[in-house]
């Protein structure tokens, strides 16, 4: 809905870090997404449209090519980011000398509490341990955008993309995790192109 997408992009404007850009990639919506990016009139935020629906992960690979930051951040219309979000990833890749992160997050239920996902404490995560137990939620991912450049999601998967990316970037990259709940995950029925993530994390639920 409407007022999920408002409070999307109003949790990325009152980020403590300021020096960021929003690539709103408009894949042939039929509601007024497109009306609410712009009612926010903020420079910051950069609209484009495909010409024709593109599959989801096809979508995300086009959103990149606009991108000009040094990182890229991902952030679906119903969900929404802790105010420190970027902050603390930018701080903790540089301290660690890293190019990709991920953090803990809260999952919203429609009518209930949001509930933490409890993770490992270590800060690199091996492919294995993310092969044997994985929990990257992509609203969560803050890595440097020249590792898409030449790693892109694979645009035949349906919902699986992430997984198949974040997994062959784990084998070029060391992966960090921040064991704080940067980001909000919220779990409705329509939001079905997320199961990937859904039914990778639900059984880590204290």
């Amino acid at each position: 809905g409407r007022s999920f997408l408002k409070k999307s992009i109003s949790s990325v404007i009152l980020q403590t870090y300021k020096n960021w850009e929003i690539i709103f990639f408009d894949n042939c919506s039929s509601d007024s997404s497109i009306l609410i990016a712009k009612s926010f009139k903020d420079k910051r935020i950069k609209i484009f449209k495909a010409n024709k629906s593109l599959k989801l992960y096809d979508a995300r690979n086009q959103a990149i090519k606009y991108a000009k930051g040094k990182y890229i951040t991902f952030l679906d219309t119903d969900d929404f980011w802790g105010r420190r979000k970027l902050t603390t990833q930018i701080n903790f890749l540089n301290k660690k000398k890293l190019k990709f992160c991920y953090s803990n997050l809260k999952l919203k239920f429609k009518n209930k509490k949001k509930l933490f996902i409890t993770k490992k404490k270590n800060i690199i995560i091996p492919t294995q341990s993310l092969l044997n137990e994985y929990d990257i939620g992509i609203l969560t991912v803050m890595a440097e955008r020249k590792l898409f450049l030449q790693n892109k999601f694979n645009k035949k998967y349906e919902i699986i993309g992430d997984f198949d990316l974040f997994i062959r970037l784990s084998e070029i990259t060391q992966i960090g995790y921040v064991n704080e709940c940067l980001a909000t995950y919220r779990i409705h029925s329509t939001n079905l192109s997320k199961k990937n993530m859904i039914s990778f994390s639900l059984y880590q639920l204290a």
